[in-house]
């Protein structure tokens, strides 16, 4: 779902006569917040895009990479709980409940009871939910690859720089969303 609902973004004229009326505007922190949710708005679109060829969504395939991605220290992997993968994703539980539910459906993951405590559900990828990954993310990497083409490496080092700054106020601003604004590593 997009972030930012404009097709065409506002000229910098008609941002500093706005600001005119409201003197907190900063009309260039605004070209670059607008630009910035654009971007983000474009990449998410050509994600989305590729990942409907698979008829998967991106909160699914979200769910599948942190079940793919969850290393044990000895190389393993290992299961994760609902509530885990809804940190992880950055959805809330019920949400997590819909698209396990899904996935499980779907034969892409499995839900067993946690072998230390029986109480607690874990879920854990399949070996068709395996083999979905390595179908779709060739291409994903190479539709990131693409999309990162217009920028040298320097570039693009830069960006992740100005990003972190980013979001790094932005936890400042709301250290709740700091939680879902911090990669784990």
């Amino acid at each position: 779902m997009p972030l930012l609902m404009l097709k065409n973004l506002p000229r910098y004229e008609c941002l500093l006569e706005a600001a005119k009326e409201f003197p907190d505007l900063d009309p260039s922190a605004c070209v670059a917040f607008l630009h910035l949710l654009h971007a983000g708005d474009e990449c998410f679109h050509a994600v989305e895009a590729q990942l409907a060829r698979h008829n998967i969504t991106q909160g699914r395939f979200g769910v599948l990479m942190s079940l793919m991605n969850n290393c044990r220290n000895d190389g393993g992997r290992a299961a994760l709980s609902p509530a885990e993968l809804a940190e992880r994703t950055g959805v809330t539980r019920a949400t997590m409940t819909g698209l396990v539910d899904t996935l499980e459906r779907d034969g892409l993951v499995t839900r067993a009871h946690d072998t230390e405590d029986r109480r607690m559900m874990v879920v854990c990828l399949t070996p068709r939910g395996r083999e979905l990954l390595h179908e779709i993310l060739p291409d994903h990497f190479k539709r990131m690859a693409t999309l990162m083409q217009a920028l040298t490496e320097t570039e693009r080092k830069t960006l992740v720089n100005l990003l972190g700054k980013i979001t790094e106020q932005a936890a400042v601003m709301s250290p709740a969303a700091a939680l879902h604004l911090t990669p784990s590593v």
